[in-house]
């Protein structure tokens, strides 16, 4: 029996490959299947009230003086 993937023949790395492939199909379908596809009682309502836009406000000076 190889231990090291270096000195491992052809048909050790096929294995490997494939192995690596079924379990990444295996993962990607259980995460697919997982998902909820129904919204029954998920619906999000805001429970704090909602804050609306005031008028704009223009600032053209501070009264700051700049010391450089």
């Amino acid at each position: 029996m190889n231990h090291s993937i270096y000195s491992a023949d052809r048909m050790t790395h096929l294995k490997i490959v494939v192995v690596a492939l079924v379990m990444g199909i295996l993962v990607a379908g259980f995460g697919i299947s997982a998902r909820t596809s129904s919204d029954e009682g998920f619906q999000q309502t805001a429970s704090t009230p909602v804050m609306k836009a005031g008028k704009p406000v223009v600032v053209t000076n501070s009264g700051n003086s700049v010391v450089r």
